[in-house]
């Protein structure tokens, strides 16, 4: 049946209030169906009939409203009517990339929807303190909140929700230029159940403020201090001897860090899963020696530019990370055949590595194409500037793992001196394979 067909069987069949389907179903049961229904479901629902208009758009079916998709064309007036039909149901709400979406319309979602309990305003880039004033005055349960790029956030949004919003277990203020050792101190102490914090990109995000937050909040499991470039190992250390719980962590582009860092991981949190540290010069084969004796649950590691790291890194990794999904070494210019070989002798990469990024590794040769063989759950490389990689080797290895996708550049071979009339012949320079 054509779409349009569809929709004309639809409108006939649905066109009186008094269906079949109305009559012998109870209004609960008719709820309870469309609370299963997406938002463009329910919108679909709403111009069936009368009837149909009043279940669909009935609070109980908008406990969850994720508007991305519209992002382009949502309005301030439409967040403030659906806050109005809403209510005291809304709990999670995602008005990511609402660029047109400002404090008025926040402040009236804060007065009609205080059970909220997941806000994410990411993007949001008219958003001030004001708005986010109002949603600490009101919503009390908020347990999650995402302020990202919200540019015009200063101190005061973090001092509001520490005062308002106890029970806050999540929060994100990356991009938030402005935020400063003061708020995030204010929000340490007001937020104790904090669990994930992410300022990713706030330059003034200090040693003293990771300290805050290492001496009250001692629940996190999640810190992201991506570019917090004055990030040292003191308040990192702090932060692994009072979190002990702490799982996922990222410091790439925090320059100054040391193995003092990776040490201290390794002796206080042996839970750690996830660690990102790209860009971190400072890393050598000692601290990631620590990771691998204590660290058996990590999955996913970022060590982009960690340009010190030997094949012994990968050594340690081998016999001390079983569970290892994912590992970047793009930009480990002294990694060899050896290091892969090594790491795929071991349990993780022929069990459970499914990413290899390899970008910029200038000693890798075929040999290493032919030890992944043995990964049988290998689904992605990353070859890119490898200039010692050959098409040849990669096609023997996507016979040995045919759903393996392998991004690699070839650069241009010079041409040869044309003669006279003849045109120079260029080969293609870059392929996905």
């Amino acid at each position: 049946m054509t779409n349009s067909g569809r929709n004309r069987f639809e409108h006939s069949f649905f066109e009186s209030d008094d269906t079949e389907i109305t009559k012998n179903l109870p209004r609960e049961i008719l709820l309870r169906i469309f609370s299963f229904l997406d938002v463009i479901s329910l919108c679909r629902c709403a111009q069936v009939s009368k009837y149909w208009n009043i279940l669909a758009l009935d609070g109980s079916n908008w406990q969850k409203i994720d508007l991305f998709d519209f992002q382009r064309d949502i309005e301030g007036p439409v967040i403030e009517n659906i806050s109005q039909r809403c209510g005291g149901f809304l709990k999670y709400l995602s008005l990511r990339g609402c660029q047109s979406v400002g404090d008025q319309s926040i402040r009236t979602l804060a007065q009609h929807c205080h059970n909220i309990e997941r806000l994410d305003l990411s993007d949001c880039k008219k958003i001030t303190d004001q708005a986010i004033y109002a949603i600490s005055k009101h919503c009390s349960k908020l347990t999650a909140i995402s302020l990202e790029s919200c540019v015009n956030i200063t101190d005061k949004t973090l001092k509001n929700i520490a005062d308002g919003c106890s029970n806050l277990m999540e929060i994100n203020i990356s991009w938030c230029d402005s935020i400063t050792e003061n708020g995030v101190e204010a929000l340490a102490r007001g937020c104790p159940k904090l669990r994930r914090f992410s300022s990713k990109g706030c330059k003034q995000v200090n040693n003293s403020a990771v300290i805050c937050l290492a001496t009250y909040c001692k629940s996190l499991t999640v810190l992201n201090l991506h570019s917090c470039d004055s990030i040292t190992d003191v308040s990192i250390q702090r932060i692994s001897e009072t979190c002990l719980d702490l799982q996922q962590i990222c410091v790439s582009k925090c320059v100054e860090l040391t193995d003092h860092t990776l040490t201290s991981l390794a002796q206080h949190n042996p839970l750690l899963n996830t660690l990102e540290v790209a860009g971190c010069h400072q890393f050598t084969d000692l601290g990631f020696q620590a990771l691998g004796k204590s660290c058996k649950y990590l999955e996913r590691m970022d060590l982009e530019e960690c340009n010190q790291i030997t094949d012994l890194t990968l050594a340690h990794l081998a016999t001390g990370c079983p569970s290892l999904e994912k590992l970047t070494l793009s930009h480990c210019e002294l990694i060899t055949d050896d290091g892969i070989r090594q790491l795929t002798a071991g349990s993780c990469a022929a069990e459970s590595l499914s990413v290899l990024e390899l970008d910029n590794c200038p000693l890798i040769t075929d040999q290493t194409l032919e030890h992944l063989v043995s990964c049988h759950n290998l689904q992605r490389i990353e070859l890119y500037d490898c200039q010692m990689i050959t098409r040849a080797a990669i096609r023997r290895l996507r016979n040995h793992l045919p759903n393996i996708k392998v991004h690699a550049y070839f650069a241009p071979v010079t041409p040869p001196p044309t003669t006279s009339g003849a045109r120079p012949r260029y080969c293609r320079c870059c392929e996905i394979l």
